[in-house]
């Protein structure tokens, strides 16, 4: 398994890859087990810090890092939103296990395992698969709830299985009882025939795979021979309980490859719970084993710090003092002076200001606060703290990488009545007008332009879990800078120079049979030392109402350059959006400086994005890929008003999946934590992370910063209603 950690600072972003494969390997296992444990632990540890939440599970977790009590799953599901983060360990096996409550009757995980002999002989088998579960029926009083799931669906099939499991609560919820019925893996003790069978015979039997690629194998979902599993869970205190269970799982390859000993299919468990939520549980396995579990929830909708802890917003002055010094022409550019430097403190730019009449229209730019409102309700007051008495209507004009992405109307009159009204911030929105800005209203403030900005910044750059060497990085430092010599005009660059590590030591060479768009990374890590990461010029415009323009020249990413450009039509308050994109990538030389290989090509997709409401976000992308392929890639994301992101993707190409190799087709989930909901302040960006069970050649897209769509839509109406909770802050 590989994986490629980029860890750099970047305006507080943190930006982690992670691409992963199974692979059976011998060799510095024991200190694979210690680095990942003591890894895993201190993520454990340092969320828990930075995020105590009061939490109460109602159930125990499983080893498997879902819904369950031991080895079994149950009939429930986490509480909708959760993250729930696992480490599992017993002799010769560790499981590592993400796990998110997608919907309220959805949820979904990644795990990631380490199974000692697993093959027979002394090596490894590193692991990764999938888990899904559907909620068929919530519990009531006579009716126990029931999941539908499915294990290890996606990976390579070591613990594949499918099951459906009920559980009912008794004595105040103190006691669970659960029973079910499993297939594949979970039909290896005590087996009979399916029941389905009944319905068609092809349920009798259950097909074997053999392509240990990560393919859905929906013929054998639910097929061959079916087991009865169950047991119950005890809350014996506030903080200590204990689950007995019946396993129908029998440990098959284990027995025969790896010594170990299937005494009993009785498993017990004693947990004890923390204050936030997590949870250290010590388990008997099948009479032979004793393993240890470590799980922590995380609720993306419960920030620690809710309210923030920047600075308390200016309050609105009495219209008469903003008034003392009345708009005339001799005091244009002393107002503006001093609108300028009370919009700087609050960490807002002002470009540009104009006036007409009774109406103010200002352009801004928002440089501090992760949600556009907060920056609206700071500008407005602002602005009514510093404008003349006459001026009765402030027009917002929200700015993104030179472009304006909205306006937003408010009344004075308006900020003066519902400032300390016990519903003024649902009042306030509903008065505010939000509009597009296809251009600006304003004039544009002389010595705005040009800018310069940098920064010098540590970084770190791992390469975890590659079998020739599990454990490499690189560390040193990093450059950036960026200049900006006119409204939507922006040239930039990250210049990385390795201090110390040993990235450049791994020799594993690509075997794909496609193009290699992504599998040579090896050789980019290997064969550079100062490295030049991106270098390019970007200018972004606007063509018309609802819509948005880029074009990217340079070098875009560690492996590719060229001209990128992008349409995209975004109204500014409508749930869907449409984009396109047309690229001329390049392959860079394996030193990551100046130099251009042979291998180029042309890319390009047509994508639609969709706001489903309730912080869901849909996205499909069809077009060629960076190998010449065609295909699609579809996306589901959910977001939270505080900017906690959770999604997944996959993409489908005319690759077929023995050309693909091993993982069969791309996919992945991935996450985004802003700063902010782990500090409390109001600072933009976050820690971004996508995580990928395999890198390969099928399906892959060239990576071009700022991407239209996330440029724009944090301004427009859907983002800003879900955090107008923000205005008053």
């Amino acid at each position: 398994m590989a994986l490629n950690l980029r860890l750099g600072f970047t305006g507080g972003l943190y930006d982690l890859c992670c691409n992963a494969k199974s692979s059976r390997v011998g060799g510095t296992v024991t200190v694979l087990h210690k680095s990942l444990g003591l890894s895993t632990s201190l993520l454990l540890l340092s969320i828990g810090a930075a995020h105590a939440q009061d939490v109460d599970l109602r159930f125990p977790v499983s080893e498997f890092g879902t819904p369950g009590l031991i080895d079994m799953p149950t009939g429930e599901v986490f509480e909708d939103g959760t993250l729930l983060l696992s480490s599992a360990f017993h002799s010769g096996v560790q499981k590592y296990t993400l796990s998110f409550q997608l919907t309220p009757r959805i949820f979904g995980s990644f795990r990631y395992a380490i199974v000692d002999s697993f093959d027979g002989g002394d090596g490894a088998r590193y692991d990764r698969s999938f888990d899904f579960g559907y909620l068929l029926a919530e519990e009531t009083r006579l009716r126990p709830s029931m999941v539908v799931g499915l294990r290890d669906f996606g990976g390579t099939g070591v613990y594949g299985s499918e099951y459906v499991a009920a559980t009912k609560h008794f004595m105040d919820d103190r006691l669970s009882v659960t029973g079910g019925i499993g297939w594949g893996r979970l039909s290896s003790y005590g087996g009979f025939q399916n029941p389905l069978g009944v319905i068609a015979d092809e349920f009798k039997s259950r097909p074997f795979s053999g392509t240990d690629t990560g393919q859905l194998d929906l013929d054998q979902w639910f097929r061959g021979d079916a087991a009865l599993f169950g047991g119950l869970a005890y809350q014996l205190s506030p903080r200590l309980s204990f689950a007995l269970e019946y396993s129908s799982d029998a440990y098959e390859t284990e027995v025969a490859n790896a010594g170990f000993e299937h005494k009993t299919p009785i498993n017990a468990s004693l947990s004890y719970g923390f204050e936030n939520g997590g949870a250290l549980t010590v388990y008997a396995l099948h009479g032979s084993e004793v393993g240890f579990l470590a799980s922590l929830p995380v609720h993306p909708q419960n920030p620690k710090y809710s309210s923030g802890i920047e600075d308390a917003p200016p309050a609105l002055l009495p219209r008469r003092t903003a008034a003392a010094m009345s708009w005339d022409e001799a005091s244009i550019q002393t107002r503006e002076s001093r609108t300028y430097a009370a919009l700087e403190a609050e960490g807002i730019a002002l470009e540009g200001i104009s006036v007409a009449g009774s109406t103010a229209t200002v352009r801004f730019v928002n440089g501090r606060y992760p949600a556009t409102a907060q920056a609206l309700g700071r500008t407005a007051r602002v602005l009514a703290n510093t404008l003349p008495a006459e001026i009765t209507t402030f027009r917002l004009e929200a700015t993104a990488n030179g472009m304006t992405t909205s306006r937003t109307t408010l009344r004075r009159s308006d900020l003066e009545e519902l400032e300390y009204d016990l519903d003024g911030t649902w009042r306030s929105y509903t008065r505010a007008r939000i509009e597009d800005a296809p251009r600006t209203e304003t004039q544009s403030i002389a010595g705005v332009y040009p800018k310069f900005d940098w920064r010098l910044s540590p970084y770190l750059d791992p390469a975890l879990f590659d079998p020739d060497d599990p454990i490499r990085a690189d560390a040193g430092l990093q450059a950036e800078a960026s200049f900006t010599p006119m409204r939507g005009l922006i040239f930039s660059g990250t210049l990385r120079q390795p201090l110390v590590g040993n990235l450049d030591e791994s020799t594993r060479p690509s075997n794909s049979v496609l193009p290699h768009v992504r599998t040579d990374s090896v050789s980019y890590a290997t064969q550079s030392d100062l490295e030049i990461k991106h270098l390019t010029a970007e200018y972004f415009f606007r063509p018309g109402t609802n819509l948005f323009g880029r074009v990217t020249a340079g070098y875009f990413e560690t492996m590719y350059g060229g001209v990128s450009g992008e349409l995209l039509w975004k109204p500014v308050n409508g749930p869907l959006a449409l984009g396109a994109e047309l690229n001329y990538a390049k392959k860079r030389e394996f030193d990551q400086l100046f130099g251009f290989q042979e291998y180029d090509i042309v890319t390009g997709h047509a994508s639609a994005y969709y706001d489903f409401g309730g912080g869901y976000l849909g996205q499909v992308d069809v077009g060629r890929y960076l190998a010449g392929d065609y295909g699609a890639t579809f996306s589901l994301d959910r977001e939270f008003d505080n900017g906690f992101r959770v999604g997944a993707f996959f993409t489908l190409t005319d690759v077929s999946f023995d050309d693909f190799g091993e993982g069969s087709f791309d996919k992945g989930i991935r996450f985004t934590v802003p700063i902010d909901w782990l500090s409390g302040t109001a600072t933009q960006g976050g820690y971004g992370t996508t995580i990928r069970p395999v890198l390969r050649d099928g399906g892959a897209r060239l990576d071009v910063r700022n991407r239209l769509y996330e440029v724009v839509r944090g301004s427009q109406t859907n983002e800003l209603e879900d955090r107008w909770g923000k205005f008053w802050r």
